[in-house]
């Protein structure tokens, strides 16, 4: 076990932990952890490729992990009335379509190695920054966090969908490809 992978372990530790203190209402200290995982996002990803780290435990953990991360804030944060219900089921609905898929690949015996497309990568990203900007927005003032994010979540949703309808685009793509061999 490297370091990277125990930091991406740790990622998914800090998952419970998270949810735990959003459903006490903990938001200063849940937006801290929220972070701090974040940054081990950050750094097992630089130091695997900085050290040459990089392995196939890793390559599946660090998704999972983020996976975990982000469905878990999202449900929470929607449960509490945080985030719009609309946007937790997109950002579920679009992770599951890619499971399928990848499980559909699987039972047809086609063996494909799953890199992101950057518009993935953009969604990702702004999946992150939508619960780190709404868990800010809990520990501000009220009435500021309307006018800021609600633009905020309708960007968020919208790659979230271009990414799932390109991960099809690509899905279908492989499985044409390989029914002409």
């Amino acid at each position: 076990m490297n370091i990277p992978n125990i930091l991406t372990l740790l990622r998914i530790l800090m998952v419970p932990v998270i949810v735990i203190l959003l459903i006490q209402e903990s938001f200063l200290k849940a937006l801290i952890v929220f972070m701090a995982a974040g940054l081990t996002d950050i750094l097992d990803g630089f130091l695997a490729r900085v050290l040459h780290q990089q392995t196939v435990l890793g390559s599946y953990l660090d998704p999972i992990a983020d996976k975990a991360l982000l469905v878990s804030s999202f449900v929470t944060l929607s449960v509490l009335h945080v985030i719009p219900g609309w946007l937790a089921v997109l950002v579920i609905s679009r992770d599951l379509f890619i499971l399928l898929g990848i499980s559909v690949l699987s039972i047809m015996s086609i063996s494909v190695e799953i890199r992101p497309a950057f518009v993935s990568k953009v969604t990702t990203a702004l999946q992150l920054i939508t619960v780190l900007l709404s868990l800010s927005a809990l520990c501000l003032p009220g009435g500021i966090r309307e006018i800021w994010l609600l633009p905020l979540y309708w960007v968020t949703a919208f790659f979230t969908i271009v990414s799932g309808l390109n991960y099809m685009a690509r899905g279908m793509k492989i499985i044409n490809n390989d029914a002409k061999k």
